[in-house]
């Protein structure tokens, strides 16, 4: 007996490919969010997006109540931790500790692309409530008129607290 659990049959090998128009490729955030590995793919332990970030996107300062790890694969972002602004560059990952209020931005001239871990899973599924659906893994969002960006934020504020991210004031 060695205190590991007995593997579970019933669970299957899960492949996913970014780039395969099957995925739920979203407009978030001014950039485009791919599911990658879902709750129900990991028994909800955790969940994968990858995410395409283009010049200018990225969320507004926000928290929630789960880990959150980024490792840029592409490009930089400027990741703004409790209130100290980080760069990170392709080949470095952070870890948002759950709870503590962050955001990152594209402030480059050149798209990211990150891979995104939530722990555990949930994240994806407000993702999925809120976003547009697009076409591929690089299809950026349609630009909204102000009356689409003020619909787009209400209904993400409003849906927020069902998934435990609340929304904080701009610094």
């Amino acid at each position: 007996m060695t205190g590991i659990p007995d593997d579970a049959p019933g669970r299957r090998l899960t492949l996913s490919r970014a780039d395969d128009p099957a995925l739920p490729h979203l407009g978030v955030a001014g950039g485009t969010y791919t599911i990658l590995l879902t709750g129900r793919d990991t028994a909800g332990r955790y969940c994968m997006i990858d995410m395409y970030v283009p010049p200018g996107g990225g969320p507004p300062p926000h928290r929630h109540d789960f880990e959150e790890s980024f490792t840029v694969l592409e490009g930089e972002i400027d990741a703004t931790f409790r209130g100290a602004k980080e760069t990170v560059r392709a080949g470095q990952v952070i870890n948002i500790p759950a709870n503590a209020p962050h955001q990152f931005r594209n402030n480059s001239e050149m798209p990211a692309r990150l891979l995104c871990i939530c722990s555990p899973a949930g994240q994806e599924d407000y993702f999925l409530e809120i976003g547009v659906p697009v076409a591929t893994r690089t299809t950026l969002p349609p630009k909204p008129d102000a009356a689409a960006e003020q619909a787009f934020r209400a209904r993400a504020q409003a849906l927020a607290p069902k998934y435990k991210t609340e929304f904080l004031k701009q610094a």
